[in-house]
């Protein structure tokens, strides 16, 4: 008879999110899962067979995560100009307020390339993504081409604001995403 988890699937995944998210990718291993989770290393082998496979775990429960996110505030938010700004600001939130630290998460984005199972988890995201803020852009003439427009504004003041630093992302996000959208007016079709 199989013995009860003290730690579901989830909880454990978390964990190893947390891991590396906190030291990198690279400091996904065993042993410090083990150390962080309280489970022994024979433990996490079977549960993941190597660490590969862990890694790929966690990040896709965190692909799980920002889909729900997403799909959350996409629903939440105005289907204006306006919600558009507000769904990219809240998706900054999580991205703190820590310039070294977000350099530190473009370690994860870098695992997600190399991985063709969690590029394309990328892939569906960005295009969920661009959907949600193109149904925010509705009445415009080319409402699919702004709303990529848009997230290229946003993924690039997310990279500035990691050399400026300068007051918090969300603020910043904000400022860039309205000083963008002022100077390309939204014209009705």
């Amino acid at each position: 008879m199989p013995r009860r988890r003290t730690l579901s699937d989830e909880q454990l995944l978390a964990m190893v999110l947390a891991l590396i998210h906190a030291e990198g990718p690279e400091a996904a291993t065993f042993a410090a899962v083990a150390k962080t989770s309280g489970l022994s290393g024979s433990t996490l082998v079977q549960r993941f067979a190597t660490k590969a496979a862990m890694l790929r775990a966690a990040l896709l429960y965190a692909w799980d995560r920002l889909d729900a996110e997403t799909a959350r505030l996409a629903e939440t938010v105005p289907k204006t100009p306006e919600g558009a700004v507000a769904l990219l600001v809240g998706l900054s939130q999580d991205y703190g307020d820590n310039a070294a630290a977000y350099g530190e998460g473009l370690l994860v984005l870098r695992e997600d390339f190399r991985d063709p199972m969690l590029r394309a988890r990328g892939a569906a995201w960005g295009a969920a993504l661009t959907a949600a803020i193109a149904r925010c852009f509705g009445s415009a003439k080319a409402p699919e081409m702004i709303a990529r427009l848009t997230l290229s504004q946003w993924q690039g003041s997310l990279i500035w604001w990691g050399f400026g630093a300068e007051g918090p992302v969300a603020a910043y996000v904000e400022t860039e995403l309205r000083h963008f959208l002022a100077a390309v007016p939204v014209h009705s079709a």
